[in-house]
């Protein structure tokens, strides 16, 4: 790509994510490398079933699967948890630039960030270096004002109403 830019999907509403996963199926579209990594998420959902249609184009690189909220984590898992996504935070960026990406994609970086299981300023550093051509899409909740700074497109998606404030959980093919 000529120019990359840098996008964050940030604020409490549902669409984070799927905002994310459109904006890497448009480039699919039009014959753009994609590259996607899920952090703090347990690899089973419909998106992932979804892009596993696309083709090469639209590669995933999967971690050791979440399966429980970090606050309900032992020590030892939160360490281990921050251990793989630090080590696959590097490998996933080294990546889409050796293998030339139109667009890398880290959802939940921002989550990641804020719970210190990837340093904020090893993300800046990966930011302010990238490949001039390299588009990248950051998600999550409450991202660092360096971040916004950085950012060319910040959109925050609100909360007005949710199915689960009436007790309604996730339901397949919807929220997962």
């Amino acid at each position: 790509m000529e120019l990359g830019l840098i996008h964050i999907y940030c604020g409490d509403g549902k669409g984070k994510t799927t905002a994310a996963m459109g904006l890497g199926m448009r480039a699919v579209g039009r014959q753009k490398k994609v590259l996607l990594t899920q952090f703090l998420k347990d690899n089973e959902t419909g998106e992932l079933n979804s892009i596993d249609k696309l083709g090469n184009d639209f590669e995933v690189f999967k971690g050791a699967p979440v399966k429980k909220f970090f606050k309900f984590m032992s020590e030892k898992e939160q360490i281990d948890t921050k251990r793989e996504h630090e080590e696959r935070f590097s490998k996933v960026t080294k990546k889409a630039v050796e293998e030339n990406f139109d667009l890398l994609i880290l959802d939940e970086v921002i989550a990641s960030t804020n719970l210190d299981l990837i340093p904020l300023s090893e993300v800046i550093n990966f930011l302010e270096n990238k490949p001039k051509g390299l588009e990248v899409v950051l998600t999550g909740r409450n991202p660092n004002e360096k971040l916004v700074e950085l950012a060319d497109y910040v959109s925050e998606i609100k909360a007005v109403k949710h199915p689960y404030e009436k007790g309604i959980g996730s339901r397949i093919g919807i929220e997962k």
